[in-house]
């Protein structure tokens, strides 16, 4: 057999790239699998056990310590990585018999140690599969076991969330579930449902996002729909831009919020997409010509530092700005395990951004600020900073598909099927002399 064509070898290589090189899980993911030639059955497999195994690491290393006759730290990369190729199969499979789980795990476990991998794996079903949770009242250790987080991300989000909204956050993540934008240029969400994804279904907090199980062999050609969860979607509902207007996208890569934008403005008007990564500019321009849009103007411009010719001529500018990303966990499990003390640093350069999207704006016209993440000091903190130096600009309520707020929106992630995400509206306004005349 070609081990490099079976879905747990080449689950392992990741794995133990991912642990050894710090690569993104989504991108080592898309590299492998084009690499790959699996089949669509193998390819959800494989997927599933990096993604799986990715998310779980903190609780798989939990019950591997208390099965394991060596510390884990004594164990070499592609070992551990067995072992918690095993027990999360063990755990958190259904479709995969518990003899196939063990003998399937081994059998891509390099020599010296299958006996070790096997030995572990047996151990927990004699034990019946059952795992030891922490006492409930060592609060930390117990959600980090519970929800599979590092105990210093479980202390943050609940010291910035508190209790209730804190084990929300913790409890959504493993919703891989995907999302997309109706193109409704071309179609309609019912059509695509219907035509492309029988498996799918409206979004319930924006019905022209349709929820699907899997993007797995989806035709990314197809003009009719792009990638977008739903709570990006609804920054855009609250932008709000209309045919014919000048838009400006200050960190707009790979360019869905500029794509829903021209959208809802008919491909009417112009928006200018600019983001300070030049090689993802092209992103943005193959996606719009594959939707059929164009009206968008793709550049590579640091968001704090604008365009001179733009300033003061936008009727509405959006600035989505970089975050920790908190609120996007379940898509991207590599953030969990980040350092919360290096988010110190975020709110600066989001100020920093914010501060050189608002030159862009019109007086009368629309700033939206947005993040995909759940730090009120990266999203509100934010915005009040920026409020007290620029008094022109006032929060302004807004309605963005099944949600109304008086300016400033925090979605938890899973809150009507959306990611967790930062929406704020501000209206900038007109100068009292404009006001007189």
């Amino acid at each position: 057999m070609n081990r490099t064509a079976d879905p747990r070898e080449a689950a392992k290589r990741s794995l133990v790239a991912l642990a050894k090189d710090g690569k993104y899980t989504n991108l080592e993911v898309a590299s492998r699998i084009e690499k790959s030639g699996f089949s669509d059955a193998d390819r959800r497999l494989y997927t599933n056990l990096v993604y799986g195994v990715a998310e779980k690491t903190p609780t798989l290393d939990y019950v591997a310590a208390s099965l394991s006759s060596r510390p884990l730290d004594k164990l070499d990369a592609e070992t551990l990585v067995c072992v918690r190729l095993g027990l999360y199969q063990l755990i958190y499979t259904d479709r995969i018999p518990d003899h196939a789980a063990v003998s399937e795990t081994v059998s891509v476990a390099h020599a010296k140690s299958k006996g070790f991998v096997n030995a572990v794996l047996r151990e927990f079903l004699r034990r019946g599969k059952r795992i030891e949770y922490p006492p409930e009242e060592d609060r930390i250790k117990y959600l980090s076991v519970k929800y599979s987080y590092p105990e210093k991300m479980c202390r943050f989000i609940l010291d910035k969330l508190g209790e209730e909204d804190g084990v929300k956050v913790l409890s959504a993540a493993g919703d891989r579930r995907a999302s997309v934008r109706v193109n409704t240029l071309v179609t309609d969400a019912a059509s695509l449902i219907r035509d492309v994804f029988p498996d799918g279904e409206e979004n319930t907090a924006s019905p022209d996002v349709i929820d699907v199980p899997s993007l797995s062999g989806a035709d990314m050609t197809d003009k009719r729909w792009f990638v977008q969860d739903a709570a990006s979607r609804l920054a855009v509902s609250a932008l709000a831009p209309e045919p014919g207007e000048t838009v400006v996208d200050c960190c707009a890569a790979p360019g869905g919020k500029s794509f829903s934008a021209a959208i809802d403005m008919k491909n009417e008007g112009k928006i200018y997409s600019f983001d300070i990564h030049e090689n993802k500019i092209n992103l943005i321009k193959r996606g719009a010509a594959r939707l059929g849009i164009t009206i968008i103007d793709a550049a590579c411009r640091d968001a704090g530092d604008p365009a001179p010719d733009l300033q003061g001529r936008a009727d509405r500018v959006i600035c989505d700005a970089p975050c920790s990303g908190l609120g996007v966990i379940a898509k991207k499990p590599d953030v969990k395990y980040k350092d919360p003390a290096d988010f110190g640093r975020l709110p600066s350069v989001q100020l920093r951004a914010l501060l050189g999207a608002a030159t862009y704006v019109k007086e009368g016209g629309v700033l939206v600020y947005s993040t995909c993440t759940v730090n009120p000091d990266e999203n509100g903190g934010v915005v009040k900073r920026f409020l007290s130096e620029h008094p022109e600009f006032s929060l302004e309520p807004f309605e963005a598909g099944a949600f109304r707020s008086d300016g400033m929106l925090t979605l938890l992630p899973g809150e009507r099927n959306t990611d967790g995400f930062f929406i704020c509206k501000m209206v900038k306004s007109p100068s009292e002399q404009d006001g007189k005349s």
